[in-house]
């Protein structure tokens, strides 16, 4: 009986009805719910974790099944542990608990609602500009024409950045799942990094900044075209971004084994050593001043991570601030387990 309970991954106690536990299986020990107290002999004794003894308490009185979510301290640092708890009175006094890990299913949950309220705070400042803006325009119509022309200019923005975060938050939403991911195909990098040149050529030349392509002709990697495209835009127009005029973003790409990498390096103003491990994170910017004046969602680098982990890759970052960054791109070069059964994301906004 004790290793057909052990076996179970759902926790197991019987409390008699003084409270000690008579049955407790591995799972429920792993969970915390039955814990070790030195008593006054030389072994120690179990007792049941405080909260699982007030619930039993609670059952006892009145005799009705009790089911609750709780989250519970773990025995090591961590985040609190998240069980579904189900009490039921037996015979005799005594009370069977049966609790089910649902931590992973919290941790979704307070994703969901992270990226809902982030995501609501984001649309928010562009509506509000909209709006007031488009009030503004209405006022200086007859009055003031230059000012009109400035408002109706800055309406222009306003509504071309909230285009590009709806944009953003529908690619993101296709990579995380919501659609089915493309079967992966021989991409000619040549071909990536032309599209890529030409679809910066606009930002780069507004802050006279050369585009450079070096490295190795010829590289092969596997995926869907449209995506490394992004991703690789992604990379060089953020570059682009934080990078003073007049200076020089490189495009390398190498091959390493079973791997092409592609690294993206400017001569930009860096990464501070804190922000380093959160920037592929949703709508984290380092520096939001910076991020409003150049337009960014704060969703390309998401994006881009994204990329990379659904084609059985990754992306990294080096960065020294005041000298630039250095951000690669590394992706099967030939067909693999990792490229061919592309994991679907359950996360709606994870952590990298």
């Amino acid at each position: 009986m004790t290793d057909i309970l052990d076996a179970l991954l759902v926790g197991v106690v019987v409390l008699d009805e003084t409270d000690r536990p008579v049955l407790a299986n591995a799972a429920a020990r792993e969970m915390g719910l039955i814990r070790q107290r030195q008593g006054a002999g030389p072994t120690p004794t179990e007792e049941a974790h405080t909260i699982v003894r007030t619930l039993a308490s609670q059952v006892r009185r009145n005799g009705v099944t009790r089911v609750v979510e709780l989250d519970l301290p773990r025995l090591t640092h961590g985040e609190p542990l998240g069980v579904n708890v189900r009490a039921v009175a037996l015979e005799g006094g005594r009370v069977a608990i049966e609790a089910t890990d649902v931590t992973e299913a919290h941790r979704v949950a307070r994703v969901r609602r992270d990226f809902v309220a982030n995501v609501s705070h984001e649309l928010k400042t562009p509506v509000g500009a909209l709006q007031l803006l488009a009030e503004a325009l209405l006022d200086a119509t007859d009055k003031d024409p230059a000012a009109a022309i400035r408002f109706a200019e800055r309406i222009k923005h306003e509504s071309a950045r909230l285009g590009r975060l709806v944009s953003e938050l529908l690619e993101l939403s296709r990579l995380q799942g919501a659609e089915p991911l493309p079967e992966p195909e021989p991409v000619d990098v040549d071909k990536i990094m032309a599209e890529v040149l030409d679809r910066t050529k606009t930002p780069s030349a507004a802050k006279s900044i050369e585009v450079q392509f070096a490295g190795a002709r010829g590289l092969t990697v596997y995926g869907n075209e449209n995506q490394l495209v992004t991703a690789v835009v992604n990379l060089v127009e953020n570059a682009i971004a934080y990078s003073p005029e007049t200076t020089e973003v490189t495009v390398t790409t190498t091959e390493d084994g079973p791997y092409a990498e592609i690294a993206v390096a400017d001569q930009g103003i860096g990464i501070e050593p804190r922000d380093i491990d959160r920037i592929f994170e949703r709508f984290y910017r380092a520096d939001r001043a910076r991020s409003r004046a150049t337009g960014g969602t704060g969703l390309g680098l998401a994006i881009v991570k994204h990329i990379a982990t659904n084609h059985g890759g990754r992306v990294t970052v080096t960065s020294a601030v005041g000298v630039g960054s250095t951000f690669t791109l590394r992706l099967p070069s030939r067909p693999s387990e990792a490229a061919l059964a592309l994991p679907p994301s359950v996360e709606i906004g994870g952590t990298p």
